[in-house]
């Protein structure tokens, strides 16, 4: 029988990384977005996690995406 589970993949991996870093930097400036954090111009970790998210729906098959 054929299971049912998604398969995760390496840039589904390295989306959900990049997700707790900016979760966990999130609660560290008291922000529930980086839409509220005075940092978000120039952020890098806001800066990979789009980039991760963007990889992982291309699976790395994109190009030319500039943030």
């Amino acid at each position: 029988m054929a299971s049912t589970e998604k398969k995760t993949d390496q840039w589904e991996v390295a989306r959900d990384e990049a997700k707790e870093r900016l979760l966990a930097c999130q609660k560290e400036h008291g922000v529930e977005s980086c839409m509220k954090c005075e940092k978000i111009l120039g952020c890098d970790i806001r800066s990979d996690y789009v980039k991760k998210v963007y990889e992982s729906m291309s699976k790395g098959e994109g190009g030319g995406f500039e943030f």
